[in-house]
């Protein structure tokens, strides 16, 4: 693979250029496998592809799954849901009339002074 270069003072060192030849030379021949492997694998989806009603049945079987998932809440938790949104919608209501009615009062009374 690499080789072996000497200096004057007899260290070696390893050559890097014959070193990276080597890996580009590698890095090429993974590229063309993964290449014909895509055009394989192209070739293939084509094949596979289904036709509307095949996709929309595939579609409608995962809806189906999906919503048989769901927890869906009874009726008593749904009265205590409902109800406590009814009073959470009274209680802002009635927090910014309070605050419009303040705030019209007192300039109410600046415009009357």
């Amino acid at each position: 693979m690499a080789e072996v270069v000497k200096t004057k003072n007899n260290k070696k060192y390893v050559d890097i250029e014959s070193e990276k030849n080597n890996n580009k030379k590698e890095e090429k021949e993974i590229k063309k496998v993964q290449k014909s492997n895509d055009r394989k694998n192209s070739n293939h989806k084509k094949e596979q592809k289904n036709s509307l009603w095949t996709r929309f049945m595939i579609f409608c079987h995962g809806v189906k799954s999906e919503i048989s998932k769901v927890r869906w809440t009874n009726k008593q938790d749904m009265l205590k849901y409902s109800i406590a949104t009814i009073v959470f919608i009274l209680f802002c209501s009635l927090f910014f009339y309070g605050i419009d009615f303040i705030f019209a009062l007192v300039q109410s009374l600046v415009k009357g002074a």
